[in-house]
């Protein structure tokens, strides 16, 4: 369940709530009847790094181009031929 913050217009209380989304918001200060104003909180999400997952974290070769390999190692016979 999602928590919602609200604010009363009158006093400045500030009321944390865990609500369905389906429930209407609350209108009524519980300390003095004023006015609740639902506010934007602060999110807990947080997005770190310079890029998405598979380049940040997917790991060692994950996200990067493949590295050509040296010339002697991509030098490999085709066939063997079986020749004596």
């Amino acid at each position: 369940m999602p928590v919602y913050e609200y604010q009363c217009s009158r006093c400045g209380h500030l009321k944390e709530v865990f609500q369905k989304i389906s429930e209407s918001p609350l209108e009524v200060c519980p300390r003095c009847n004023g006015k609740l104003k639902k506010i934007i909180s602060q999110s807990t999400f947080h997005l770190k790094g310079s890029g998405w997952y598979v380049t940040d974290y997917g790991g060692a070769n994950s996200g990067s181009k493949p590295k050509e390999q040296s010339s002697a190692k991509s030098e490999k016979p085709a066939f063997k031929s079986d020749s004596k």
